[in-house]
This record gives C-alpha cells, sequence and structure tokens, in this order.
C-alpha cells in the first residue's frame, strides 16, 4: 500500500506538472499579433495624432511645461500628421498603450518627453523608431 501511495504521488506531480506546461504553451506571449484578445487592426493615424497632441497639451499645461514642442502641441491651428513614416505599420493596441502610457506619465517623465534639447521617446510608444542612422 505504500508503495501504492508514492506512485499516486508521482501522477499526482505529473499531471499536476503537464497542466502547468499547457497553460503556459497556450498563454499569449510578447509581439504577439492581435494580442490581449484584439484582431489584428491597423492604427489610425489621424486618430492616434489627434489623441496624442491633446494628451501632450494636457500634460503640458498640468506640468507647467513651456518648451516649443508644448507651443506645438497645443496650437490648434496646426495640423496633425495624416500618416505615420514609411514602412511603419503600428496595430491599433499598440496605439492604445502608448497613449494610455502618456496620459499616466509623471510631470518628470513628461519634460523628458517634451524637452527640446535631447527628448525622449516613451518605450510604449516606440513602435515606429528611426531606421539607423537616423
Amino acid at each position: 500500500m505504500k508503495g501504492w501511495c508514492r506512485d499516486e504521488s508521482r501522477l499526482v506531480a505529473r499531471l499536476l506538472l503537464a497542466f502547468i506546461a499547457t497553460l503556459g504553451c497556450m498563454a499569449a506571449v510578447p509581439g504577439d499579433i492581435g494580442g490581449c484578445g484584439q484582431d489584428a487592426e491597423e492604427l489610425d493615424p489621424v486618430g492616434f495624432f489627434v489623441n496624442k497632441r491633446r494628451i501632450d497639451c494636457e500634460q503640458c499645461r498640468r506640468c507647467s511645461l513651456t518648451t516649443n514642442f508644448c507651443r506645438v502641441a497645443c496650437d490648434d491651428e496646426r495640423p496633425v500628421p495624416t500618416e505615420f513614416p514609411e514602412g511603419c505599420v503600428p496595430l491599433v493596441h499598440d496605439g492604445e498603450v502608448c497613449l494610455n502610457a502618456l496620459d499616466a506619465a509623471t510631470c518628470r517623465s513628461y519634460a523628458g518627453f517634451v524637452s527640446d534639447a535631447d527628448p525622449q521617446v516613451p518605450t510604449e510608444c516606440d513602435f515606429c523608431p528611426l531606421p539607423e542612422g537616423q
């Protein structure tokens, strides 16, 4: 009887390990097209840039930032871009993640994003990096 209990424990442990491995194989991984249950849909550039400009201006005002970037972001007369750079095809999810990160950023972080001298691109918004050497 003691041998049977030991075999049963091993069987249960193996089944549990197999179950965990199966769950791990089914999970989405970073870079999955259409991750988070969304279909792969291209991001509308005009909608994205309108929302980004709104968030940029709101954050500049909230944080009392007065850079040239902020002046441009709050200029309603300036047209928004109508397309992404050539070869850049972000998905709707990419745009959502970027805009959420900008909206949640601290004033200190935003000061880096809108710096006239050395603007930083938030990691979440770096879905269209410049080609090497630019």
